[in-house]
């Protein structure tokens, strides 16, 4: 006879008949994978309605385009002592921009390190990045989207985060949506685990964009995990998953605006495991090198976000080699004011770093402070 496992909430569970010697199937699931475009730029599916609109595309691969000017030039600050330690989104702006292009407004972006893309459709400015990576805490008081959080660079730590943010929105009843992009080696993080269960247990609006591109450091995907997919790790959650190819952004696009529509109107939360691959070093500390075969880089570069994308409308007549030119151009001229107010920004006072540790500094730290402040007066005269 069946037995019903009664549970507090009310609900109960009625297994299958007992057959003796034979396991019966309790559950299924599947990912799905979505690309619109293919590395050489042609059309893989029939493509979504935005992508329909010449306007629409062109800012899409405007927006790439300038991440990857912005990102060229920030490794040359940092060559020449004039920025710290940087991570480049080589290879990844389809993932980015594609996030950044989706959202509204209202919506509270908690990037990891490689969100550029994202971070300035969002009004982030070059310069505040730039101030970031040159150690100044400045960089991350958005002018124009005070809510959205800093940049993380431990792994995976603002995953709970994103839950609590998202917790608020719907205590709140707001129609705004959190979203947490991390990186493939954040899902092997005990951070990620919690904050993907708690979110499918509190039906949150929040989704997740994990970045997959294929290294965490120097351990590679394979090594990480015996998975198949990232994806298919919301499934413990209770929460959709699913796959686009990270380097087109229209799939991007496209499967991030509807998970964040599902979640705005009570949907829940949702897992996009964005595959693409990252082209430079892990950051201008790293020398990748070391642990991954250059042969493997060479292989990947056919998969260009941009490449692709230009391709794509090159083909349909909507771009020619001259708009291009001027377009890198245009891109250049923006970064390299972005780099002339970063250079020309006043450094803060060092004995600033003192106040908001505590509300009454300690004997000690006070008078390390007030050393700091009387070194700096008399440099000043």
């Amino acid at each position: 006879m069946a037995r019903a496992d009664s549970f507090a909430d009310g609900n109960s569970i009625t297994p299958p008949p007992r057959q003796f010697g034979q396991a019966r199937r309790v559950a299924h699931f599947e990912i799905k994978y979505l690309q619109y475009l293919n590395h050489l730029g042609e059309v893989a599916e029939e493509l979504p309605e935005f992508a329909q609109e010449r306007g629409q595309l062109l800012a899409l691969y405007r927006a790439m385009v300038l991440t990857r000017t912005f990102d060229k030039k920030a490794i040359a600050l940092q060559r020449t002592g004039k920025l710290g330690t940087y991570a480049s989104s080589l290879g990844q702006e389809a993932a980015a921009v594609g996030v950044g292009a989706a959202m509204a407004k209202q919506d509270v972006l908690l990037p990891a390190y490689r969100e550029y893309g994202a971070q300035f459709l969002r009004g982030v400015s070059m310069t505040e990045i730039l101030l970031y990576w040159g150690g100044d805490e400045r960089g991350m008081n958005y002018g124009a989207q005070a809510e959205d959080f800093p940049i993380c660079v431990p792994i995976a730590t603002h995953a709970p985060h994103a839950v609590g943010v998202a917790y608020a929105m719907k205590l709140r009843g707001q129609a705004r949506v959190a979203v947490c992009a991390l990186g493939d080696g954040a899902t092997s993080k005990g951070d990620f685990y919690e904050a993907v269960n708690i979110a499918g247990a509190w039906q949150l609006p929040l989704v997740f964009i994990v970045n997959n591109n294929q290294w965490a450091i120097s351990v590679s995907r394979a090594a990480q995990t015996r998975a198949e997919t990232l994806a298919q790790k919301a499934i413990a959650a209770g929460i959709p998953g699913e796959q686009v190819d990270g380097n087109d952004v229209i799939a991007v696009r496209e499967r991030v605006a509807q998970a964040l529509d599902t979640a705005r109107h009570g949907g829940g939360p949702r897992l996009i495991e964005a595959l693409t691959y990252r082209m430079g070093d892990h950051t201008t500390a790293d020398d990748a090198s070391r642990y991954r075969p250059g042969d493997e880089v060479e292989q990947q570069r056919q998969y260009d976000p941009i490449a692709r994308l230009h391709k794509y409308l090159a083909r349909c007549g909507e771009w020619s080699q001259q708009q291009d030119d001027a377009l890198y151009a245009e891109c250049e001229a923006k970064v390299d004011a972005a780099v002339k107010d970063y250079l020309a920004t006043p450094a803060v006072a060092p004995e600033s770093m003192f106040d908001y540790l505590y509300e009454k500094l300690p004997v000690a730290l006070r008078t390390q402070r007030e050393s700091l402040s009387s070194q700096g007066e008399s440099g000043n005269g």
